[in-house]
């Protein structure tokens, strides 16, 4: 039988009530922060903007409610055509507590090893891998981040990728990212779709990208390091960093290109980049 769906209301005649995308990012950042703790209990680092968690309710208790509420948003989104998907988010909550209770996030690789196949399959589903898992081939942040709800997976060695499993992604904000950036962004990206809000999530973690290209002496790009490698940087880990400089550089290249621009998608980006670096000047970050 297929697990049934949460009905998740949005009053479409009020515009003070929540869209689903105020839903998510409620959950998201919930998640993070019960997870942040949870980490912080085996001695990780995790959200640097996390929010404190209720010190009168057991950690054990917050990780499934964090989770259910945050399963429930995404029963509508990223999990709407799964087959059985209540009984993969209950397995998969089972998985989060045993390795809470067996110490999995201090030894994430062991843990999974000791994981039966179908509860294994059950993190490869809910992490959306393509292909099963080969515990001896993932590093301790691919492992560790499999043990987590995909929201609240942490860029552990610092390099600005978040691995998951052996897979490689980009997010911004990410778990590196400061308080007063991470407020700044989501004041600036309120109202976007999914859509909008990752192509300028990809457009701040360029500087990571493009700090790992490899040059010739002509100036020519011939490659590009791979995450791992020992000459990989990553520049947004340098105490003089600065966002607000970045977007300052957007605003010049798309000023320097406006002729060959469309001239509405020009004026859109120009808005944000603006409003960004407005918001982050607010907030006092660098």
């Amino acid at each position: 039988m297929h697990g049934a769906k949460p009905q998740v209301r949005i009053d479409t005649r009020q515009s003070s009530v929540m869209t689903l995308d105020d839903h998510r990012r409620a959950a998201n950042q919930n998640v993070q922060s019960v997870f942040s703790e949870v980490l912080a209990n085996f001695g990780r680092e995790a959200y640097a903007s996390a929010e404190p968690v209720a010190a009168d309710t057991p950690l054990d208790s917050q990780i499934q409610q964090s989770w259910t509420n945050w399963y429930q948003v995404e029963q509508l989104g990223r999990y709407r055509d799964q087959e059985d998907a209540a009984l993969l988010g209950q397995t998969y909550a089972g998985v989060m507590s045993k390795a809470y209770d067996e110490g999995g996030y201090a030894t994430p690789k062991a843990f999974l090893r000791g994981l039966p196949p179908e509860e294994l399959e059950t993190v490869q589903t809910i992490h959306g891998l393509a292909d099963p898992i080969q515990v001896n081939s993932l590093s301790e942040e691919g492992a560790l981040n499999l043990l987590v709800p995909p929201a609240a997976q942490v860029d552990l060695n610092r390099d600005g990728i978040t691995q998951s499993g052996i897979a490689n992604g980009i997010r911004f904000p990410d778990s590196t990212t400061s308080p007063d950036v991470t407020q700044a962004w989501e004041e600036a990206t309120a109202g976007m779709s999914w859509g909008e809000r990752a192509i300028y999530e990809l457009r701040m973690k360029l500087p990571v990208l493009t700090a790992n290209f490899i040059v010739d002496g002509e100036g020519q790009i011939t490659g590009q390091r791979e995450p791992g490698d020992p000459d990989w940087v990553n520049p947004m880990t340098d105490p003089e960093y600065s966002y607000v400089d970045e977007t300052k550089r957007w605003i010049n290249y798309l000023d320097y290109f406006k002729y060959q621009i469309d001239p509405d998608q020009y004026a859109k980006d120009r808005s944000f980049f603006e409003s960004l670096q407005q918001k982050l000047i607010e907030h006092g970050a660098p």
